[in-house]
């Protein structure tokens, strides 16, 4: 299979965009940063690509060490996706982008899809500071997203939908409160404080 067009310039930052810096790339990163997932899943949380190029992406990123492809046990043996080691380590570079990209998030366009689990990224910062627990889940009107803040090397990981247990914390808000959160105007203890986020599990501290 022939490689896709590169950079050819002996610089890290230009491997690194070898390697994601085609469109779709990172945003299926997101995806799986979430858990393995079915093809027709992320084709679902990917509005607007086509399936030929979600193919060829996932081809791409497979042949670039970033995902597997593996097959499910019975009685499901459907084939998933999932990210490798060096997969999983675009976690703080996607971090860093929401962060960047937040700001930009100042009412969504009519044409705007809208998941849950788009939050976690942004949020997961907020989250972490806010101190709610290990594990968290946070219901949103558009669904539900979970996240684990005490994952190996302090490395934080989210999940779509609600957590398999029983969370340390579990968070009630909207999308709104969220974009101001991730934009760094409002704190989830302010949140709480001024009734935009309830907390059904545990507690989180109002500020004084």
């Amino acid at each position: 299979m022939p490689r896709r067009r590169r950079y050819d310039q002996y610089c890290a930052a230009a491997r690194a965009l070898d390697a994601v810096g085609d469109r779709w790339t990172l945003l299926i990163v997101r995806e799986l940063l979430a858990g393995p997932r079915r093809y027709t899943d992320l084709h679902a949380d990917l509005p607007g690509v086509s399936t030929d190029m979600l193919a060829s992406r996932l081809k791409d990123m497979e042949r670039d060490g970033l995902v597997t492809r593996r097959r499910l046990p019975p009685p499901t043996s459907a084939y998933v996706y999932e990210l490798t080691g060096r997969g999983r380590d675009l976690m703080p570079v996607l971090r860093a982008l929401a962060a960047w990209g937040a700001p930009a998030l100042d009412g969504p366009r009519p044409t705007d899809a809208v998941r849950a689990h788009w939050f976690a990224v942004p949020l997961l910062d907020a989250l972490e500071a806010a101190g709610t627990g290990p594990v968290m889940e946070v219901r949103l009107d558009e669904g539900t997203f979970h996240a684990r803040l005490d994952g190996a090397g302090g490395t934080a990981s989210y999940g779509e939908g609600p957590y398999a247990g029983e969370p340390d914390v579990r968070l009630v808000t909207d999308a709104a409160t969220c974009v101001d959160v991730a934009r760094g105007e409002l704190s989830v203890a302010q949140g709480v404080a001024a009734g935009r986020i309830v907390v059904e599990t545990g507690a989180v501290d109002a500020p004084a």
